[in-house]
This record gives structure tokens, C-alpha cells and sequence, in this order.
């Protein structure tokens, strides 16, 4: 079984307890002209059982910093910390979902081999193995689907699978990368709740780059707002709307139209 959590972090327990933790980040590229400084001195704190989501304009570098954030990718400067430990190389602490998951899914083993891959590396008995991934592809609404193959499944399901592949490593930190960005409008709502319920459920902390700023607003605790390149943190936008969210009700709110319009004039002023 997938061990449940369910930790319930307030505004004010949530600035005391860093899990992940960046400072003086910086991350350059040689190019043939000499180097370009992609991120600068980013720093960034995220709570246990917190919900960040990252936005800016497009090519801000929101990708390389979830990448040194999950030591996929080294800084040339500055630090990232999970629990108080230095990251330099994936830590077992933390999983990532990518946007490309028909690439991430290896197509010649079945679903539930899939959610298993990682497991392997904690030395678990194959039994065990197995129930952790068949509990997550039930959390993650695909019971019974796991002697399927990935090719045979949606692009939502097949996301869905990813999902359900981190949450049977039961990480306590969830890194994902526009997760969303290659489904339809749909099944995009379908899986943004299906990760809010995830947070709640197992209480993990989350972080989510995203370039749709509605989806930030509607699943954030926080929103981060990056500045152009070379990039830095803008603004932190605490987002005051409740559990519980609702894809009609939370989105109709005025609160969440004014935070929304806030997000978006700030990314439009990172542009200029």
C-alpha cells in the first residue's frame, strides 16, 4: 500500500518549515560566443505539503531551474537544499513528472511495470512492488489497466500513468514540469484536480512550472512569478482561495480573477 499522509499546512506554519529550499542559484551555457547566464541569484523556499507553482515569460529558464531543483542538471551557482541536505545528484527524496510523458513511459513494458520501474531501486520484494503500483494506478483512476501497454492508452491516461509512477516511489517532494501542456482542455482540468487531490490525499509538497497562468492561480497555495532572462524571482503571489477548489466555482471567484490579472500584469512586465 501507498502510505497516505494527508499533512494540512497553513499560511503560517508553511513560511517555518522549508523542505526545498534555493539559494543564489545561478545557471549559465557556453555558447560559441562566449557564455549566457540563464538564471541569477534565484532564491526560492517551499514548505512541507505546499503547492508552488512557477510562471513567467516564455524561455525565463523555468525549466532549467526545475532541473537543478531535482539535480538532473547542475547550478553554476548558488545552492539547492531538500530537508537540509545539499542536492547534487537526483535525491531519493524527490520525483519528477515531465510534459513529454510518451517519452518518459517505456512502451514495450506494460502499465503496471511502468509505475514499478522506479521501485526498483529501493530493494523492495517484487510482492511489494507490485501492490505499491497497483494502489497508485487506483489513486490515479486506472484500476484494472495496469497489463495494458502505454501505447494503447490516451495522452491523458498515459499522463496519468506518470503520476501514478511517482506516487508508488512515494517521494516527499512532487516536481512537475507543464505536466498538462500536451492534452486537451479537458482532460487538463480532469488532471489538474486529479493532482490537487493527490497533494491532499498524500501530502506531498508540489512544484509546478506551468505556462497557463489560470492553472497556476487555480492550483497554487503560491504563485512564483520569474522575471525575464537572466532570471530571478518577480513576485511571490500567496493565493488565498481555500481547499476544495472547484474548476467552475473556484474560477468564477473575484478573488481569483484578481489574482489572475496580477500574475498576468506581472509576467507582462517581465517581458518588456
Amino acid at each position: 500500500m501507498i502510505e497516505t499522509r494527508n499533512q494540512q499546512v497553513d499560511s503560517t506554519t508553511a513560511g517555518r518549515i522549508p523542505i526545498l529550499s534555493v539559494r543564489g542559484l545561478r545557471k549559465s551555457y557556453r555558447t560559441r560566443t562566449g557564455s549566457q547566464l540563464v538564471l541569477d541569484d534565484v532564491a526560492l523556499d517551499v514548505a512541507a505539503g505546499e503547492f508552488v507553482c512557477v510562471v513567467g515569460p516564455s524561455g525565463a529558464g523555468k525549466t532549467t531551474l526545475l532541473r537543478c531543483m531535482s539535480g538532473l542538471m547542475p547550478p553554476t551557482a548558488g545552492t539547492v537544499q531538500v530537508e537540509g541536505r545539499i542536492v547534487d545528484r537526483p535525491p531519493a527524496e524527490v520525483a519528477v513528472v515531465f510534459q513529454d510523458y510518451s517519452r518518459s513511459l517505456m512502451p514495450w513494458m506494460s502499465v503496471e511495470r511502468n509505475v514499478m520501474l522506479p521501485l526498483r531501486s529501493k530493494g523492495l520484494p517484487k510482492t511489494e512492488q507490485i501492490a505499491k503500483a497497483r494502489a497508485a494506478l487506483t489513486a490515479v483512476g486506472l484500476d484494472g489497466a495496469g497489463s495494458k501497454y502505454p501505447w494503447q492508452l490516451s495522452g491523458g491516461m498515459q499522463q496519468r500513468v506518470a503520476i501514478a509512477r511517482a506516487l508508488a516511489y512515494e517521494p516527499e517532494v512532487l516536481l512537475m514540469d507543464e505536466p498538462f501542456a500536451s492534452v486537451d482542455a479537458q482532460t487538463r482540468a480532469d488532471l489538474e484536480d486529479l493532482v490537487l487531490s493527490v497533494r491532499d490525499d498524500f501530502g506531498m509538497t508540489i512544484v509546478l512550472v506551468t505556462h497557463d497562468i489560470d492553472e497556476a492561480v487555480y492550483l497554487g497555495d503560491r504563485v512564483v512569478v520569474l522575471s525575464g532572462s537572466p532570471t530571478r524571482v518577480r513576485e511571490e503571489i500567496e493565493v488565498d482561495l481555500g481547499r476544495g477548489r472547484d474548476q467552475l466555482a473556484t474560477k468564477a471567484l473575484p478573488a481569483f480573477v484578481e489574482i489572475r490579472t496580477q500574475v498576468l500584469r506581472l509576467i507582462r512586465g517581465a517581458r518588456a
